[in-house]
């Protein structure tokens, strides 16, 4: 049975080369969306679908350190190990979480935005589920600080989609032009048409790209 990296070798040599190098360098085991590369283990990382976009605005623009420490005394001020609930996110003061926590206003807005659209009913994680990729993105983005890339993250990471091509994602985009040697960074256009033949697996391709330089998105 032919499996997801012989279809990307033989659709693509670069890719190809790209996964044999990697495989070589795991003693030939498969990447998987959990086994990617990923830096320490975060204790403190959500699993839940909530809990992962709550931590995802926290950690926008930020080192993984810092946006751990913010992630755990958000979650302390609330007495948990876990996300505030949206009730709770919605009935606290702004200003005070921005000071007590260390969050900046955009970040305490979101937070807010994202609690009152799933207290409102207008965001359905769990329903997430059987929406297609794009839906899913059109749902995510409504949500005030989420935009594309981070709902590409979430389908690919957490949806586990195998078919996403986060086409805004800088690392990927300078490792494809290093690796496929372009005169300068590939635009989305560009991306999509070089990626055209890893479908269906174009989610697990990118992931490949990311081993080779160990930046695999922490989402």
């Amino acid at each position: 049975m032919e499996t997801p990296e012989d279809h990307l070798r033989r659709a693509d040599q670069t890719i190809g080369a790209v996964i044999d190098e990697v495989l070589s360098e795991r003693g030939g085991e498969p990447l998987t969306f959990e086994s990617r590369h990923s830096g320490p283990p975060d204790p403190n990382m959500p699993t839940d679908r909530y809990g992962v976009l709550v931590r995802a605005i926290v950690s926008q623009n930020l080192s993984v350190m810092a946006s751990r420490s913010i992630y755990r005394r958000l979650t302390e001020r609330f007495g948990s190990d876990r996300a505030p609930a949206p009730e709770q996110v919605l009935d606290d003061d702004p200003d005070t979480l921005c000071a007590a926590v260390g969050l900046s206003r955009a970040k305490a807005a979101s937070l807010q935005s994202l609690a009152g659209l799933i207290v409102s009913g207008k965001l359905d994680l769990d329903g997430l589920t059987d929406l297609p990729d794009e839906e899913v993105v059109a749902q995510l983005t409504t949500v005030k600080g989420i935009g594309v890339w981070s709902a590409d993250m979430f389908l690919m990471f957490h949806l586990f989609r195998p078919d996403v091509l986060p086409v805004g994602d800088l690392s990927l985009r300078r490792t494809i032009e290093r690796r496929y040697g372009l005169a300068g960074l590939p635009g989305p256009s560009e991306m999509e048409q070089l990626a055209e033949p890893w479908r269906p697996y174009r989610s697990l391709a990118c992931v490949y790209l990311w081993e080779t330089t160990h930046t695999t998105p922490q989402v």
